[in-house]
Formats: structure tokens, sequence, C-alpha cells
């Protein structure tokens, strides 16, 4: 079982993707955290050093070096699945879940965030309220395309475990 986990910065996919892998004794992966590791330096290295078509470049190198592992889930970049075709890879892989939120909950998130993010960075709250609203509305269509869809507004992080588990269950 392959599970990835898509959706905007500050949706959850890193915390719900390490209780998941808890509840169902899969193994879990971070797909920046495994660019990190292979490429020793920061995503926000690279965005700085190179830029984001780098990045996403290496980003699908370290997705597609998955496609021999079995039985994990993996938390994926907000970005992962809107380039070089990675949405079509991992859903001809596994099953792909889409952990929903709107743009203004999405916003508040990532402000509030202790994690800096190289897209976000610089921006003042306006700001990021406007680039998450745009930003989500062009790549709603990518994560549109998982397999199941989570509306994660109104539901605690155990809900959401419960949620995906039990969507799982009834796909497959």
């Amino acid at each position: 079982m392959r599970i990835f986990l898509v959706g905007f910065m500050g949706a959850g996919k890193s915390v719900i993707g390490r209780l998941l892998s808890k509840s169902l004794n899969l193994d879990f992966y971070d797909l920046d955290s495994e660019i990190e590791s292979k490429y020793r330096t920061t995503v926000s290295s690279i965005f700085a050093k190179y830029d984001e078509a780098c990045f996403r470049k290496l980003e699908t190198t370290v997705l597609q070096s998955f496609s021999d592992n079995d039985n994990f889930v993996m938390s994926c970049g907000g970005g992962t699945p809107c380039f070089n075709n990675n949405m079509e890879l991992m859903n001809s892989l596994g099953i792909t879940v889409y952990l929903k939120l709107p743009s203004d909950v999405l916003a508040t998130r990532i402000y509030n965030s202790v994690k800096t993010r190289p897209l976000t960075a610089e921006k003042s709250q306006e700001e990021l309220a406007e680039y998450v609203e745009k930003t989500l509305g062009n790549r709603e269509p990518f994560y549109s395309m998982a397999k199941i869809t989570i509306d994660c507004t109104n539901a605690d992080k155990d809900e959401i475990v419960e949620q995906i588990a039990s969507a799982i269950a009834n796909y497959q």
C-alpha cells in the first residue's frame, strides 16, 4: 500500500501523515525531508541558490525513487502534484488523498506557523492571504485529481486520520 497526502501548505499533511502511518502500521516519509536528505541541503537553500524549477525537478526525481517502495504514507509538498505529471505518477503508484481546507484557514495557519516556507517567507498577512487564495485556485484542479478528498475544515487530527483510514478501506 502506498498513500500520498496532497494539499496546500499548512493543510497538515506531515502531522496527519505521521498519525496515519502509525494507525495503519506503515512507514512514513515527508517528501521535502527526503529531498533534503538526498541532496544534503534545505529546501529553502535550493530555492535561494537555484530556483523553483530546479527544486521541482529534484522533487520529481525523489518521488519517482519511491516507485520501488511499498507500505508507506508520504506527505508531499503543496506544489508537488502540480508539476512534471507528479499527480498522475502518484495516482498510478497508489492512493492519493487530498486534505482540503479553505484559503482563509490555510493563510492563518501559514502566517502563524513557526516553519519558514520559501514561497511565503517575505509576505505580509494581507499579501499571504491573496497569495494563498490565488495559488490554491491554480492548484485545485491538480488536488482534485486525488482518489480521495477529505474536508478537514471542522475535524480534528484524529477524526481526519479515521476518515482517511475508512475511505482507504472502502476504496480498495
